[in-house]
């Protein structure tokens, strides 16, 4: 594309800006339609000469008749331009500003790789998760409150109380939430989603946590919760207070709360299994107390997930397995069900495919690496139990 300028600094400008990003020789154009005066034509020409005499551009012009009009300015010297401007290369000041991000902390190797990823883009005048070098003191911040998250240090606060611990700003968090995401990002597996809140919940940064929804024949503190009731809602931590006078035929966790309700209310009536609405992204209260259910129930009970078919799903479904710490079924998420109901959307983010090989959901995680891979919704199906125990 022509790049035209009715300003000299802005073409200068924009050539260096081009140089930085890796355009060995970048050419702009003079906008000689946009000149509001001949006397602004004559600055913009003076000022194309005075950078010429010193030799930061080399410029083109017409021939015959038109040899003395300007057609083209071309990069010749990127150092003799800088200067002429009075603008500091990106490389020095990515430098500059990296120095103050990383220094005097102690970080997980990922992490500060993440970090100096940031400042490398800053080297080539690109931003990093949107923020440009003169935002390296809230990249510090970001850095800062990541590896405290990876420490562990957030787990059961809330937003504010967090930030305020980790970097004595209790805003902080808020603010840079979607950089703090990207930088845990490059050491452990996070929420595919936009929605950061429900991410850091699900990484432990929640202080109350939503309640646990179970349905089922159980016993609540050795006592028979009656199955005419449709569900019971309980703290996850207080799972310890669960039983059973005899297995469930299976366990299935839900993320739709449409879906959790429609299962129990609509297919198992008799209450044979034990369906769990997780409440989206399993909070880790949440993880904590299916782990819990695990260890009570016996190798023999098989455990089902159901989530909509998209990467959300895979996350929330490889975040239930990693709590279970046993065997966890896909229950009606397919890529024979996304090519069959789904839509292809926008944009698609994807799980690391190399951290789900030994899983079931795998072949779900490699469909989205796919091009053309499809998404659903779980409420496009209608609820079923899971295949090993219909009795159709």
């Amino acid at each position: 594309m022509v790049r035209k300028f009715d300003s000299a600094d802005s073409l200068f400008h924009d050539l260096l800006d081009r140089f930085e990003a890796g355009t060995a020789q970048p050419v702009g154009y003079p906008d000689y339609a946009a000149f509001p005066s001949i006397t602004v034509g004559d600055a913009f020409a003076r000022s194309i000469a005075a950078a010429e005499l010193e030799g930061g551009i080399s410029c083109g012009y017409g021939s015959g008749r038109r040899r003395t009009e300007l057609k083209f300015v071309r990069l010749a010297d990127a150092g003799s331009l800088y200067r002429h401007l009075g603008r500091t290369p990106a490389r020095e000041a990515a430098a500059s500003a990296g120095e103050g991000v990383l220094e005097g902390l102690d970080l997980h190797p990922k992490l500060q790789e993440a970090a100096l990823s940031a400042i490398d883009a800053w080297s080539r005048n690109k931003t990093w998760a949107y923020l440009g070098a003169e935002d390296a003191a809230s990249l510090r911040i970001a850095v800062i409150l990541a590896q405290a998250i990876l420490d562990g240090s957030h787990h059961g606060l809330d937003y504010r109380t967090f930030s305020r611990r980790a970097v004595a700003n209790s805003k902080a968090l808020e603010r840079l939430e979607g950089v703090v995401l990207r930088l845990i990002g490059a050491v452990v597996d996070v929420p595919p989603s936009n929605n950061a809140r429900a991410a850091f919940a699900a990484l432990g940064l929640e202080r109350f946590g939503p309640p646990l929804l179970l349905s089922g024949t159980f016993l609540l503190d050795q006592q028979t919760v009656s199955p005419s009731l449709p569900y019971l809602g309980i703290p996850p931590t207080a799972m310890m207070r669960i039983g059973f006078a005899r297995p469930p035929a299976y366990v299935l966790t839900v993320e739709n709360f449409a879906s959790f309700n429609r299962h129990v209310l609509e297919v198992d009536q008799e209450r044979i299994g034990l369906t769990l609405y997780v409440g989206g992204y399993p909070s880790l209260a949440t993880q904590g107390a299916l782990s819990k259910l695990a260890s009570i129930l016996p190798e023999t009970t098989p455990f089902f997930h159901w989530s909509d078919i998209d990467p959300d799903g895979t996350w929330i479904f490889r975040t239930i397995e990693r709590a279970l710490g046993r065997p966890l079924r896909p229950h009606l998420m397919s890529r024979q069900l996304a090519e069959e109901l789904g839509e292809t959307p926008a944009g698609i983010s994807r799980m690391r495919q190399r951290e789900t090989s030994r899983s079931l959901i795998s072949d779900l995680v490699d469909y989205f690496a796919e091009p053309g891979a499809k998404v659903m919704e779980q409420e496009q199906i209608d609820p079923q139990i899971p295949e090993w125990f219909r009795s159709d």
